[in-house]
């Protein structure tokens, strides 16, 4: 039976628990490797979701052929 897909939310949260782990220097070797290989594939499922959803708003705004341009949110003072 394959995996269930972890969240973004989710991913990110495991992603913060394994850099904690690692950042206690508590783990030996084989575990902090285990914990890096799981991290970087979290951390490519992130970046994998992010831009699907990048991709998503462009299309649905229309700028599927422009360049991502950064826009200021409403209520921001800038």
């Amino acid at each position: 039976m394959a995996a269930k897909r972890k969240t973004f939310e989710e991913s990110m949260l495991r992603l913060e628990e394994i850099v904690t782990q690692l950042e206690k220097g508590d783990a030996t070797l084989e575990e902090s490797m285990t914990l890096f290989e799981e991290g970087t594939k979290l951390a490519a499922a992130c970046a994998k979701q992010l831009d699907a959803a990048e991709q998503k708003v462009l299309k649905l705004t229309g700028a599927a052929d422009a360049a991502p341009e950064e826009q200021p949110m409403k209520g921001d003072l800038l």
